[in-house]
């Protein structure tokens, strides 16, 4: 019999590949069992999961879900009150008999464009049993932007808020349009749409189980567009317990808690864990409008224990908590789960301080999902981290020849998933070397083995033959005690090739010169780092997802 020793080399690293991939499954499987994401039950239930996976997918099915095991458990709580799954499961069911009689059939665009509320999750889930490729549409896109995007992503049908009927206006697809959210709360005019909404959908359609889909459904996520078009990024439920069972292996999420979710839902980061609080049977607190001061107060309101907000959103938290005479009790918060932009030192470092050891860093894209998470301990041993690898996932440093480099050296940053990245839906892809992707990333790790993100790899500058990466120098200016936040790129220099401008946000009534911000910057890095440049703004621009509009500060004039 020939040994292991004897097969081939492809066949051995194949073995070794199926055996780091079973063992991690293993791994997901056990903490999605010790949060309850798993549980013994009955057998009819268990039967019945199954055959709702069968009919309508990993995603369709979950309604249903929680429907069989906690039926008057609230599955949302938003702006107009509150949903049981049992009557999220019978709208999810009614959307879909209502678009398959409207004439969606699977594999067909369906684009939402839509706020965080109980719409918006209704609609995902319809559009899911119905096998729809869902195309989830940014709420800050102009009318432009809207026809543009929902004509490549060939969208038969855009079901959007009442606010944005004059955005929607030249769209024209071909199965035509529906309302989510019937009115406008910030208007005391209506709209004028007669588009039918989805209340009204539901309330002519039947509530009995939609029919198996006859396509496995999709959704597509658009990429953040901060640097130029943004573009769709199509994903379908894994066939892997990674995108729940990783997130958990590092963070102590739980079954059956309350989560609020300010993170815009049509974004990677809110729908990820929309979809894996409501698998949990956890109920997401949801407001059309990100009010920090809301967010902090519904905290002892509903018994919220875990928070989902991109960075932006946790520092104006933070504003906000430090100006209320009263402060709210926090005490059944435990997790504060941040992603979508850097973090930063200085911003985990004061969320530490001021909400405890709570702060979940998730490193991560629209392309190559989940990277590292960087939780309290790594935080507060070194805040500018964003953590260790997830278990299952692969990242690699390289140099520009797709070299491996040393640890501590800076090179580009390459991950690899279990459920990989299927490619922009207007074609091409991030570079793929050895089959990890591109993170668009540069940065390294450290002796512990945690991963440190040095910044973009196409911001770098070289500036008199020395490499800078802005995202150092904005990382400590955003420290000074009189800067709100700030942000710096890479502008040509006749002189020097290129050299670092600055864009600084003050607080209040600072008065902070721009020799001031640059000795600030002096004695704490290298001379060559100071930038040449320093502009105060009111605020930087920032997409929904807030993340900052280089592009925009690339058209400031300079006095």
């Amino acid at each position: 019999m020939s040994s292991l020793l004897d097969l081939p080399a492809k066949a051995l690293a194949k073995a070794q590949h199926l055996a780091e991939r079973g063992a991690a499954e293993l791994h997901y499987l056990q903490k999605m069992i010790e949060s309850g994401a798993f549980r013994l039950e009955p057998p009819q239930n268990l039967a019945g999961m199954v055959a709702d996976i069968r009919r309508w997918g990993e995603i369709g099915m979950v309604p249903a879900l929680n429907a069989r095991r906690t039926p008057t458990r609230l599955a949302v709580i938003d702006d107009e009150g509150s949903l049981t799954f049992q009557e999220l499961d019978d709208a999810a069911n009614a959307v879909a008999n209502g678009l398959l009689a409207m004439g969606v059939k699977g594999g067909d665009g369906v684009a939402i464009l839509a706020r965080n509320h109980r719409w918006f999750v209704i609609a995902n889930y319809g559009c899911a049993r119905v096998g729809a490729r869902t195309i989830m549409l940014n709420t800050e896109f102009s009318g432009p932007q809207i026809r543009d995007v929902a004509e490549r992503e060939g969208a038969r049908l855009i079901i959007y808020d009442d606010e944005y009927t004059e955005a929607v206006k030249l769209s024209s697809p071909p199965l035509g349009k529906l309302r989510a959210l019937g009115t406008n709360p910030d208007k005391v005019e209506p709209s004028g749409s007669t588009d039918e909404t989805l209340a009204e959908l539901i309330a002519r359609s039947g509530t009995a189980p939609a029919p198996k889909a006859t396509k496995r459904s999709s959704i597509v996520i658009l990429t953040s567009g901060t640097t130029g078009a943004p573009k769709g990024a199509t994903r379908h439920a894994p066939p892997t317990l990674a995108p729940i069972g990783g997130v958990l292996s590092s963070v102590p999420f739980k079954a059956g808690e309350v989560t609020s979710v300010p993170a815009p839902m049509f974004h990677a980061l809110g729908y990820l864990h929309s979809t894996i609080a409501l698998t949990m049977g956890t109920t997401l607190v949801l407001h059309r409008r990100f009010k920090p001061a809301t967010v902090l107060e519904d905290i002892p309101k509903h018994g919220v224990t875990a928070i989902v907000v991109v960075p932006v959103m946790l520092s104006r938290m933070l504003d906000a908590l430090e100006k209320m005479d009263t402060k709210p009790d926090l005490s059944s918060l435990r997790i504060v789960f941040v992603s979508g932009s850097q973090l930063g030192a200085e911003l985990a470092t004061r969320a530490l301080k001021a909400l405890g050891p709570v702060i979940y860093n998730l490193y991560g894209s629209t392309e190559v999902a989940l990277a590292t998470i960087a939780g309290p301990a790594e935080l507060q041993k070194n805040p500018a981290t964003v953590g260790s690898v997830v278990r299952g996932t692969k990242i690699k440093i390289l140099d520009n020849n797709g070299k491996e480099v040393p640890q501590g050296e800076v090179g580009r940053i390459f991950v690899g998933t279990s459920f990989p990245f299927e490619g922009y839906t207007g074609g091409g892809n991030k570079q793929i070397i050895d089959g990890l992707l591109s993170s668009g990333d540069v940065g390294y790790f450290d002796h512990n083995g945690l991963l440190f993100v040095s910044g973009r790899d196409d911001e770098m500058i070289v500036s008199g033959g020395e490499n800078i990466f802005p995202a150092e120098v904005e990382d400590l200016i955003s420290g000074h005690p009189e800067v709100i936040e700030a942000t710096a790129l890479g502008v040509e220099d006749p002189e020097w090739g290129a050299r670092l401008r600055a864009f600084v946000v003050l607080k209040g009534e600072a008065e902070v010169t721009e020799e001031a911000i640059k000795n600030y910057v002096r004695e704490h890095l290298a001379r060559y780092k100071v930038p040449r440049e320093v502009v105060f703004l009111a605020e930087l621009p920032r997409n929904p997802t807030g993340k900052i509009l280089k592009r925009e500060l690339r058209q400031v004039e300079i006095q």
